[in-house]
């Protein structure tokens, strides 16, 4: 039977190089030659216990260039240069691999493997050191070449995103954190105790709580949660949730994209190895949809430095297999968009899109149709009063026949108005609001409480991240400020949720019919990551129980 093994080519002339085997070191390190412009990394023979393969191609800092994994179910990846703006001559191999009780040896293949470095991948080591942090800092060679609309307010490189009737902001480097503050969480009593840290190294106080999921990561311990990041987490049942991909700290791919969270326990498990088929590749800027009645997550779009997306990945939540769907019709590559499931299909609106060089990548005003039973995309004839193109904006389906669109931003203009889209007459109109309506914003975070009413909560207003919460009713188009000391944090790019948790539930079996002739069934509204577009990205869960919601509507 063939022995398991990693090889790699470096190189489109370069025969395949074995970097590890089934008796071998666990790691190792490997230069990349000069004036290389590809790298294709693949496993041979059984995979038996073992679980992936991480790697990773670092700068002469050791800060990642790219990221990716092997598994039994993917065992081959390749990166090449013009994906990666900061890939330069001075780039390190590192393949480490997980599971199946590897052995330490002293074979090497002096050509090929240069040090095997002792080190932890990133996905379960401590947040970034100071020193570490410093050493980011430094000039990147295509830095100006980097467009303002594809950049998350939270990136260690900051982009002055431009606020409401402000023009001719120029470009600025943003600050990485180094020191400071740490936030304080408050905990919600009635929901149970804030669940997870922030996305790096927590003061003594916090480090205490008595969460599993708010232990410290060491260079030892394997992590117990997904990493501080901004990106999709959709609930696939009553206690389920899925998290996909995600932007962390220094501009780089989370390696740990994909995570299942159990709301009994409020739990975390990773997820990614689990999962057959092609898996999506490392992005920023997509979205992920759950379809309740097929039980499948849809991926779509996202960026990658200089590369776009416009494919769809779809995971069966049944099966756990991934499949890449080969779509017809027309649809251009887009990032921070949103995207809504109804009747089956998806609704994609607005977005960045790239443009040739030298201009600066779009904002869309466009509504794009995905039928996934035809696997064809389209574009409806909409009428009436369009709003203008934006990114980065809210999309909420109401009572299964609107959607209500709200904020978001396009240079140099952030808006903080709503509008909304009759599925039924394919008709946009401005909504004409009372009560005192959320600042302009980007990036915020947004959900349904019920058929007539959703939330808004932080985002990223050009200067800050935000942290105010807001409601807004659908009947009377009016918006109301609420007071929750739980989202006290400012934060943009995060996710929110509402699902049920232990302690809903068991209020739920006491109160179910109170509960059904308030119109709802008793739920918790879970909100996760983002960041505070200074360096620091959340890894917290925090929860707020419905009830409380209400009182403060």
């Amino acid at each position: 039977m063939e022995e398991f093994g990693v090889y790699a080519v470096l190189g489109v002339d370069a025969p395949p190089r074995r970097l590890l085997r089934a008796e071998g070191s666990s790691r190792v390190s490997v230069a990349v030659p000069a004036g290389v412009r590809q790298v294709v990394l693949f496993s041979s023979g059984p995979w038996g216990g073992r679980i992936c393969v991480n790697a990773e191609l670092d700068d002469r800092d050791r800060i990642p260039v790219t990221i990716g994994k092997l598994t039994p179910y993917n065992k081959c990846l390749s990166w090449e240069q013009w994906e990666e703006e900061t890939w330069g001559d001075d780039v390190t191999l590192n393949v480490t691999l997980v599971g199946g009780n590897p052995v330490k040896a002293d074979w090497a293949e002096p050509a090929l493997t240069l040090a095997a470095k002792e080190y932890t991948p990133q996905d379960t080591v401590a947040p970034p050191t100071a020193r570490e942090l410093k050493n980011s800092k430094r000039k990147r060679g295509a830095e100006e070449e980097l467009d303002e609309e594809n950049t998350c307010p939270n990136g260690s490189l900051q982009k002055t995103i431009p606020v409401q009737k402000v023009r001719g902001q120029a470009k600025g480097g943003q600050k990485l954190f180094t020191s400071g503050g740490n936030a304080k969480v408050t905990a919600d009593k009635g929901a149970g105790a804030v669940q997870g840290i922030v996305g790096r190294t927590p003061p003594q106080s916090a480090a205490r709580t008595k969460s599993r999921l708010a232990k410290t990561p060491t260079h030892t311990a394997q992590l117990v949660g997904p990493s501080g990041r901004c990106q999709s987490l959709c609930p696939v049942d009553a206690q389920t949730a899925i998290l996909i991909g995600g932007q962390g700290a220094r501009m780089q791919f989370c390696k740990d994209p994909m995570w299942k969270l159990c709301t009994e326990d409020m739990s975390w498990m990773a997820a990614e190895t689990l999962a057959e088929g092609p898996t999506p590749e490392a992005r920023i800027g997509h979205t992920a949809v759950y379809d309740p009645d097929t039980k499948r997550i849809f991926v779509f779009g996202g960026s990658k430095n200089k590369k776009w997306f416009n494919d769809v990945h779809i995971l069966d939540t049944q099966s756990w297999k991934w499949t890449m769907v080969e779509a017809q019709g027309k649809v251009p590559p887009l990032a921070y968009h949103s995207c809504s499931m109804f009747r089956g299909e998806l609704f994609v609106l607005g977005g960045v899109f790239p443009r040739p060089h030298p201009e600066p990548d779009g904002c869309s005003d466009s509504l794009y149709i995905f039928d996934p039973h035809l696997s064809i995309w389209y574009q409806p004839i909409v009428t009436g009063d369009k709003p203008s193109p934006r990114s980065g904006h809210s999309a909420c389906v109401m009572q299964e026949r609107k959607i209500y669109m709200f904020g978001g931003w396009d240079t140099p203009v952030c808006y903080n108005d709503t509008y909304v889209l009759d599925l039924g007459l394919m008709e946009f109109s401005a909504v004409k609001t009372t009560g005192r309506a959320p600042s302009p914003r980007s990036w915020h975070g947004s959900t349904v409480l019920s058929d007539t009413k959703f939330l808004i909560h932080g985002g990223y207003n050009g200067h800050n991240a935000l942290s105010d919460t807001f409601v807004f009713d659908t009947e009377t188009n009016m918006w109301t400020e609420v007071m929750l000391p739980q989202l006290s944090i400012p934060r943009a790019g995060h996710c929110i949720i509402t699902m049920e948790t232990g302690a809903s539930r068991r209020f739920s079996e006491s109160t179910e019919e109170a509960e059904r002739e308030a119109g709802s069934v008793s739920r918790t509204l879970l909100v996760f990551g983002g960041g505070d577009n200074e360096g620091n990205f959340y890894s917290d869960l925090t929860t707020v129980a419905m009830e409380e919601l209400r009182t403060c509507v």
